[in-house]
């Protein structure tokens, strides 16, 4: 079982930076892919970026490929997402995700259906 934290989203102007962490718990963090994904009002949840277990695959959507930075620390139990050049459209509630090992094939990493263990959410919103 893993528990996941969010933190450090906030209200920002377009342009800006902002860097949200993901705290976990359990002992089995290290074998985890994590990844982050968002919510707009009105819309369906949707992939914005994943990290495999040893950080050294790294996955982006379209929409945010060059601006935002996915990375972990195993040794603080923690996955980050830097955030730069932020834009109106980042607006939406950000969450964090494990995916608990072995990932099935069949399942896209980009899939919401990949991921066991969810976060509650950050706010980020970004101001024109």
């Amino acid at each position: 079982q893993v528990q996941l934290v969010e933190s450090g989203g906030g209200l920002v102007q377009a342009g800006g930076s902002l860097r949200l962490s993901c705290a976990a718990s359990g002992r089995s963090f290290s074998s985890y892919a994590m990844g982050w994904f968002r919510q707009a009002p009105g819309k369906e949840r949707e992939f914005v970026a994943r990290i495999s277990w040893s950080g050294g695959k790294t996955t982006y959507a379209d929409s945010v490929k060059g601006r935002f930075t996915i990375s972990r620390d195993n040794a603080k139990n923690t996955v980050y997402l830097q955030m730069n050049s932020l834009k109106p459209e980042d607006t939406a509630i950000y969450y964090c995700a494990a995916d608990r090992p072995p990932h099935p094939i069949t399942v896209a990493v980009v899939s919401s259906a990949a991921y066991d263990y969810w976060g509650q959410g950050t706010q980020v919103t970004v101001t024109s």
